[in-house]
């Protein structure tokens, strides 16, 4: 046998853009300090970006640990319905913001009139009503009973009508229009300090911005302001993916890249050793996303509308997540 032809094609592909993870997780535990917060121990650095493609269908959802990419998907998709009740979530089996919508949780936050599982105006509020005035669950019972109905509560209560803005909306209004689509002000944010201390948890992802390059390329860029970064920003780099597909799919356009900006990165304490497991492995490719159907309402989809293939991942690490 000629051996001077073996092992021409024995060289792995290497997956460059989950070691841009693995890597981070080696600069928190090499030279981040350690620091005591709100809800435990962390060791952390502050500030870090790093860049996904997201041409041709590939989607980051990370392979050295078994990402629930559904789970993910279904609360994106309640975000984008500006729903702000746990239990919606709860009754499709994603139980994330279990403890932050507890009775004790939302007492410690000064929420006692709201009901277990409200959440108040957090994300999904933002994005499709921000600064509306956030009537309670216990409110919106009265005013349904309110003679007059809602509005006449609402000015019986000197609560006014505004809707808040639609910035969502507005967004794929832009997206759509060949004339608008390329505006440097394609700008959604759920920090929103005049109704921070009415959320369960203030946003951790605060900022998007949508930009559209060579006609019809569609790249998100987002900036979090804490990262939980190994339960958290899986899901945060996969749901930002997932609607910047979303978007492109719906106006028209191909998507292009993600771009994530981390302001407090952390490991907490109890995650190190599945932090180190997790870096001890090696990546597969991505897998790629295709969208059924293109909706008449950017409320319609359905996760049944996504199709993922291709995912190939190492086994889940299990860690409790700290409220």
């Amino acid at each position: 046998m000629d051996t001077s032809i073996m092992d021409t094609n024995t060289e792995t592909t290497v997956n460059k853009e989950e070691e841009q993870y693995l890597n981070l997780i080696k600069e928190i535990l090499d030279r981040g300090t350690w620091e005591d917060g709100r809800n435990g121990r962390t060791k952390s650095i502050f500030g870090h970006s790093m860049r996904f493609s997201l041409a041709n269908g590939k989607i980051p959802i990370l392979t050295t640990k078994k990402t629930a990419w559904k789970t993910c998907l279904k609360e994106l998709l309640w975000f984008i319905r500006g729903e702000t009740d746990n239990k919606l979530l709860q009754d499709q089996g994603v139980h994330i913001w279990d403890g932050n919508s507890t009775r004790k949780f939302l007492d410690s936050r000064g929420l006692t009139h709201y009901d277990v599982g409200e959440l108040g105006p957090i994300y999904g509020y933002q994005w499709r009503k921000f600064n509306a005035p956030y009537v309670t669950k216990a409110e919106q019972h009265i005013a349904e009973q309110f003679v007059g109905g809602e509005e006449a509560y609402n000015n019986h209560f000197s609560k006014n009508n505004k809707k808040g803005v639609d910035q969502l909306q507005k967004i794929i209004d832009a997206l759509k229009d060949p004339n608008q689509r390329t505006s440097r002000r394609l700008v959604m944010t759920a920090w929103n300090p005049e109704q921070l201390s009415e959320m369960a948890l203030p946003p951790c992802h605060i900022l998007c911005q949508f930009n559209v390059h060579d006609g019809n390329k569609l790249s998100c860029a987002m900036y979090q302001r804490s990262c939980d970064f190994f339960l958290g920003s899986c899901f945060n780099i996969a749901s930002y993916s997932f609607l910047t597909h979303l978007l492109a799919k719906h106006c028209g356009l191909e998507t292009h890249e993600f771009i994530y900006f981390m302001g407090n990165v952390h490991l907490y304490e109890n995650a190190i050793d599945a932090a180190e497991l997790q870096m001890s492995r090696k990546p597969f490719e991505f897998p790629t996303l295709s969208i059924k159907q293109v909706r008449e309402n950017i409320n319609d989809y359905q996760v049944e509308d996504f199709v993922i293939e291709n995912y190939q991942s190492h086994d889940a690490i299990k860690v409790a997540m700290i409220a």
